[in-house]
């Protein structure tokens, strides 16, 4: 196995944080780093690691507020999201100070389409577009070790909330069954909050989005 991974939950909504790496070069990114940045960086650390890129899937404050603190100390380029999500980076201050967190305004070193191609050392990641959660929400897929981390599309046992601005529920529901449901059923994913699952456990079992409700 070329991939591997470490999930570190931080802020007190306990976002689901993670250090994901090539084991063979031990080139790491770091996906959505809402705060508690030594935590991450600890990681980093005590796996040996090169940092080479931050991942963005979408911009509320747990998976976003870290992000310009991280890019400024590591000198690493931040990818992601879709340009859609710009208005929720520009609200990122106003969405920290609201819970008292610490959180800047960052600019992406490059947006994220659908179709993008990521290198992470031997890894290639898929960049799947999902709008529904937030406009500009991206997941990132690495087809042949049959990964995901797919942010606030998709957990198990329930899907992404749709009542932020600029959220649609039946754009979600789309994003998860057009989009994700057929990468295939053995795809493993990080949910942005809560313990992983696969894509087949929650197409036969997830009550929002189950092959039945829609049989």
């Amino acid at each position: 196995m070329a991939l591997d991974f470490e999930i570190i939950p931080v802020t007190p909504f306990q976002q689901n944080c993670s250090v994901i790496w090539c084991t063979q070069t031990k080139l790491a990114a770091v996906v959505d780093p809402g705060g508690e940045l030594e935590k991450v960086l600890s990681v980093i650390e005590e796996k040996t690691l090169s940092l080479d890129k931050i991942l963005i899937t979408h911009a509320h404050l747990d998976h976003a507020g870290g992000t310009a603190e991280l890019a400024r100390f590591t000198g690493v380029p931040i990818i992601g999201p879709h340009k859609e999500d710009q208005f929720w980076i520009d609200l990122l201050p106003q969405q920290c100070a609201q819970f008292g967190f610490e959180g800047s305004v960052f600019t992406p070193d490059q947006w994220l389409n659908h179709g993008d191609l990521i290198e992470l050392g031997k890894l290639t990641f898929d960049v799947v577009h999902c709008p529904g959660h937030t406009p500009g929400h991206v997941v990132f897929v690495e087809k042949k070790h049959k990964f995901a981390a797919v942010g606030d599309v998709i957990f198990n046992g329930s899907i992404g909330r749709s009542d932020f601005p600029r959220g649609n529920q039946r754009q979600l529901v789309s994003s998860i069954r057009e989009k994700l449901f057929p990468l295939g059923d053995d795809i493993r994913f990080i949910p942005g909050h809560g313990s992983m699952s696969t894509l087949g456990h929650e197409r036969k079992n997830n009550p929002f989005v189950a092959d039945q409700r829609f049989g």
